[in-house]
């Protein structure tokens, strides 16, 4: 495959789907990148990321069916990439997609040329940042804070802190897709 699949990872909070959406925005009408809609098995709510929903017997028979180039559980819920992005990949465009850092080693192993964006953010901005949603309890977000994930990430990640304002960030995302994609345009 000639095309750059561009994985993105972090912890909740950190707003990886704020930088997809930023860099979306300005790079999409290019046609040269293309940002993976996940499939997951949650109902669409605008307090969530922007998905399609399958419920777990249906995400079950997809995944079995091979129709997911990659696939996950985490916090009670599935999710998968669709295996049509591989269609992108091959006509040689940059894929971009939010995932867990749990399944990078399964990325590498498939897409060995992928590229890793690891998002960070100061703590209490990602407290803030999850509060905000209004989705978990003062309980669950303290959890969240205290997990640690083993980082398997490879020696080549990007590292973006997105701790300020989004466009630092999102410009700074929006370069480093610009660069895999060969455009000269600047956002």
């Amino acid at each position: 495959m000639s095309g750059t699949f561009v994985a993105v990872v972090g912890a909740s909070g950190v707003g990886k789907d704020s930088l997809i959406g930023f860099a979306r925005a300005r790079l999409a009408a290019s046609g040269r990148v293309v940002f993976v809609r996940r499939v997951v098995t949650r109902s669409a709510d605008s307090g969530s990321e922007d998905h399609d929903s399958m419920d777990d017997a249906a995400f079950a028979q997809a995944e079995a069916s091979g129709q997911f180039a990659l696939s996950w559980a985490a916090h009670g819920l599935r999710y998968g990439l669709p295996i049509a992005l591989e269609t992108d990949l091959g006509a040689g465009r940059v894929v971009v997609a939010n995932l867990s850092r749990a399944v990078i080693p399964a990325l590498m192993a498939r897409y060995p040329e992928a590229l890793v964006v690891s998002v960070t953010a100061d703590r209490d901005v990602i407290a803030r940042r999850l509060a905000g949603r209004g989705r978990e309890t003062a309980d669950s977000i303290q959890r969240r804070l205290d997990r640690s994930v083993s980082e398997r990430l490879p020696a080549s990640t990007v590292l973006i802190d997105n701790s300020g304002a989004l466009d630092v960030a999102g410009s700074q995302f929006t370069r480093l897709l610009q660069d895999a994609a060969g455009l000269t345009e600047r956002a």
